[in-house]
């Protein structure tokens, strides 16, 4: 079987799908190998409101420590993105060419270093070549351009290791107009969740300020971002923020609707990250019921998507349901056994605590056929629920990832 990236269907982007406020660009600059693109920048038109969540791993990114400091309550003007390189563990030279970057971008549209984000993804340890961002930030900014094509050239400019371009859009009427919500993201490995687990910016023309843009923001990523995995190894460069440019205006009622767009957008950018996970042959969606809480629902799903034995059972199109309740059983929180029930790919092989018959050989089957496996497992009668999507290990990612950088 093929990869599942490869049966991802191509995006048509429109210009009015782009949101109003925001000019896009990107270009290769000879920090990749391979002279595909490689700086990115996203400008808005004046400050606006920003905000942004980050990983959670005590080894990260200079960007990582820059953003968190950036003074968003005086307003961003944008973000720059370089990719092929992390700039993580580079120490202080790092920390003063990230500096350098925001700068740099900062110059390039009149506005000064604290307006702008930064984010770098690619291989750790390594230090930026900072001569080709002296004159690739100021040569690419040149470029800046709304609409559907810059904003399509940025989506790909991201990419390291992804196998597609990875872009979710909503709309939403309001009183005063049409609010839209664009996004992109990049990720395929090193997917771990506790946000954020990959490079994403989401742009909109909804008038939020940056303290209730947060709180939307974080709303999206605990119920998006934060449930996906590859192989669960939390990447250092992660990072997820949103900006927007206030042309539309929304009443309390209409700011709820927006949250619900936030979020249904930020969940259909993050499954595209498992779907492309290194070598996939296929997403796996977890969701767990029952649990005493939602926190405990959350750590069985995670102990399940981590499983090296489950995500390989699945590769292998396996219904070796054994892995799946054990991983649940090891993960921490306790429920009782005998109450345990699963379904996967909506058959029954589990139920109250005992195998049930079915057709190994049918099920197998319809996992082969489907680019989706569904697990949902059961383990009472709590009001905890979760859900969490990985992909399965396959041995195409174990050579890519065991010869990244040789």
């Amino acid at each position: 079987m093929s990869s599942l990236a490869s049966s991802r269907p191509n995006v048509t982007i429109s210009d009015d799908m782009i949101p109003a406020g925001f000019r896009f660009a990107s270009a290769p600059i000879g920090i990749k190998a391979s002279g595909k693109p490689d700086l990115t920048l996203v400008v808005a038109d004046g400050r606006v409101a920003a905000a942004g969540v980050y990983t959670t791993n005590l080894i990260h990114a200079a960007s990582i420590d820059w953003n968190r400091a950036a003074p968003i309550e005086q307003g961003m003007r944008g973000l720059v993105i370089n990719s092929g390189n992390a700039n993580a563990c580079t120490g202080v030279r790092g920390e003063q060419d990230n500096a350098r970057m925001a700068a740099l971008a900062g110059a390039s549209v009149g506005d000064d270093p604290q307006s702008f984000f930064v984010m770098s993804t690619g291989v750790i340890g390594h230090f930026l070549p900072m001569g080709k961002l002296e004159s690739g930030i100021p040569s690419v900014a040149k470029s800046l351009s709304a609409g559907a094509v810059a904003f399509e050239a940025a989506a790909r400019g991201i990419m390291t290791t992804d196998q597609f371009m990875k872009v979710a859009f909503r709309s939403l009427e309001t009183a005063s107009g049409t609010v839209r919500i664009a996004a992109m993201a990049k990720g395929a490995g090193m997917i771990g969740p506790k946000m954020a687990t990959m490079l994403a910016v989401v742009t909109t023309d909804a008038a939020l300020g940056s303290a209730e843009l947060h709180r939307a923001l974080k709303v999206a990523a605990d119920a998006s971002f934060n449930c996906i995995s590859v192989e669960g190894h939390m990447s250092t460069s992660d990072a997820l923020v949103c900006f927007a440019s206030g042309k539309v205006t929304l009443t309390d009622s209409e700011k709820a609707a927006f949250q619900e767009a936030l979020t249904e957008a930020c969940i259909e950018l993050a499954k595209l990250i498992p779907t492309d996970g290194e070598g996939a042959k296929h997403l796996v969606a977890i969701e767990v019921a029952g649990a005493a809480s939602d926190d405990d629902a959350r750590t069985i799903a995670e102990a399940i998507a981590n499983s090296p034995l489950v995500k390989t059972a699945i590769t292998g199109n396996d219904p070796n349901w054994g892995r799946i309740v054990s991983a649940a059983g090891y993960a921490g929180p306790a429920f009782d056994p005998r109450q345990v029930a699963l379904e996967l790919c909506g058959q029954t092989i589990f139920h109250d605590g005992q195998p049930t018959e079915f057709d190994a050989a049918a099920l197998s089957q319809t996992m082969s056929s489907s680019a989706e496996v569904s697990v949902v497992l059961s383990v009472g009668s709590g009001p905890g629920r979760a859900r969490h999507w990985t992909s399965d290990l396959t041995v195409d990612y174990v050579t890519f990832n065991s010869d990244y950088t040789t």
